[in-house]
């Protein structure tokens, strides 16, 4: 199979700046490493226009949703050219909370009144892509939709390069168009955040106190370990998504940002979160449990830092969920290939602290990427444990349905390599509002107050960039 067309850009482009000369083609998809971090966070990609698209809208226990995408990546498979960033053009897109429900046997939220899809995949033969490290750029294209060969593809290709470089030409690139306002037609409670002006939940504070008691009740009967419990916090959209995107990763810069607009909704993410990624058949997952707010003072953010690293309770919650990931890994790597080289360190963020760990394996003879998806989606540290009793209970208690929150950007390439993000610290945009929910793991110890408050602190951030 012949090596895509590459050409580097000299200078290197500003990342939010080819966002924006690109905003209006379908489907447009930045994942932004807009906070640079030891082994994470050097690569940004930014892709439109896809030659196919993959939707599903109502998911079915047995559904297969990643059939097709299989097939159309076996009869593509390229090698990656050496020394360019890994993803080099391939499948891209979102996987939202629901996507579950094809392989267990789960409830629908009573609401969803934003309705996106579970699934939007899309084929993309090219991708601007940065190497943050080496401070390079370059656009790599294959030209899959010029023909079968090679010379149609490469004449395809350099027409691609092409309209991308005329298009990044463009020194003052159209405004972004608003959001159009429309009054959202709500079926689920609606209240006032205490304290946050223009914001509402879909909880009262009485009402998640209550909800936090109600899991620690199934806790202490043995349904569950752990559960992650959220609240829906919304604002109307003032902005374009673009605009939102743009102060997002200024105010909360994050290795796993996203941007992702298809038609009149819009994914605007800035997570600190990585899923799972598989490169060579290594398979690298980094749950994040435990959090703490920032202070302004420097003493004051170490004592954070190191209350956060001897708690036992923020220790546990994050190791039962390791464990989880250990169990969700072995259906589809190596027996004994599992290991966790980091457990519970701290990690500093823009408004908050959180206590990270990384667990490993190896894929198994005839697994891929997809078979991962299937064993260990949604992500244990935004569920809880057993997983699937977990989502039974946030599904009762939550009652709205949480679309791409604690869903997942990816990237599958044409090579195998993939990477993905769990997408919190999110906004999802549609119908003239924007919401962003926001929660914490629930164990036996919580504290109800505290966890009301930890969900204000990690959206602290969003709520800034909606100001």
């Amino acid at each position: 199979m012949p090596l895509p067309l590459v050409h580097e850009l000299d200078p290197v482009p500003d990342v939010f700046a080819s966002l924006s000369a690109i905003a209006d083609w379908p489907d447009v998809v930045l994942l932004e490493s807009a906070l640079l971090r030891d082994g994470i966070g050097r690569y940004s990609f930014l892709t439109a226009a896809p030659e196919r698209t993959f939707e599903l809208t109502v998911p079915r226990y047995g559904d297969q949703p990643f059939f097709e995408i299989r097939e159309i990546l076996k009869q593509r498979f390229t090698e990656r050219v050496p020394g360019l960033p890994p993803f080099q053009g391939g499948v891209l897109g979102l996987l939202s909370y629901e996507l579950g429900r094809c392989w267990e046997r789960l409830p629908r939220a009573t609401h969803d009144e934003f309705e996106l899809p579970v699934m939007l995949l899309g084929v993309y033969d090219w991708v601007l892509a940065w190497d943050h490290v080496d401070r390079r750029a370059w656009i790599i294209a294959h030209g899959w939709t010029g023909g079968t060969t090679e010379t149609e593809r490469a004449k395809a290709a350099d027409r691609r390069i092409e309209s991308v470089l005329d298009a990044l030409r463009v020194e003052e690139p159209d405004p972004p168009r608003r959001s159009p306002f429309s009054n959202l037609s709500m079926t689920s409670a609606v209240h006032p955040v205490p304290g946050v002006d223009g914001v509402l939940s879909n909880f009262s504070r009485a009402d998640y106190l209550q909800a936090v008691e109600r899991v620690i009740e199934y806790i202490r009967a043995g349904d569950i370990y752990q559960a992650n419990l959220s609240q829906r916090l919304m604002s109307p959209a003032l902005v374009s998504p673009l605009q939102l995107y743009g102060r997002l990763r200024r105010r909360n810069p994050a290795p796993f940002a996203a941007y992702f607009a298809h038609d009149d909704w819009a994914i605007i993410s800035s997570s600190p979160e990585r899923f799972v990624r598989v490169e060579d058949g290594v398979v690298e997952t980094r749950p994040i449990k435990g959090t703490r707010q920032r202070h302004s003072s420097p003493e004051a953010d170490l004592l954070t830092r190191d209350e956060l690293r001897e708690s036992a309770k923020d220790q546990a919650e994050n190791v039962m969920i390791v464990d989880l990931l250990r169990n969700d890994l072995s259906k589809v790597c190596r027996p004994g290939s599992i290991s966790v080289p980091q457990l519970c360190q701290v990690e500093t963020y823009e408004t908050v602290q959180h206590l990270v760990s990384e667990v490993r394996g190896r894929l198994a003879e005839g697994c891929d990427f997809w078979d991962l998806i299937r064993a260990t989606f949604p992500g244990g540290s935004i569920t809880g444990a057993p997983k699937v009793r977990a989502m039974e209970i946030i599904t009762e208690l939550e009652q709205v349905a949480r679309g791409p929150y604690c869903g997942s950007m990816i990237y599958c390439g044409f090579d195998g390599t993939a990477d993905s993000s769990i997408l919190i610290r999110t906004f999802i945009q549609r119908h003239g509002w924007v919401h962003c929910p926001a929660g914490g793991g629930i164990v036996v110890a919580s504290d109800p107050i505290a966890e009301y408050e930890e969900t204000l602190h990690k959206a602290a951030g969003m709520i800034r960039a909606l100001a």
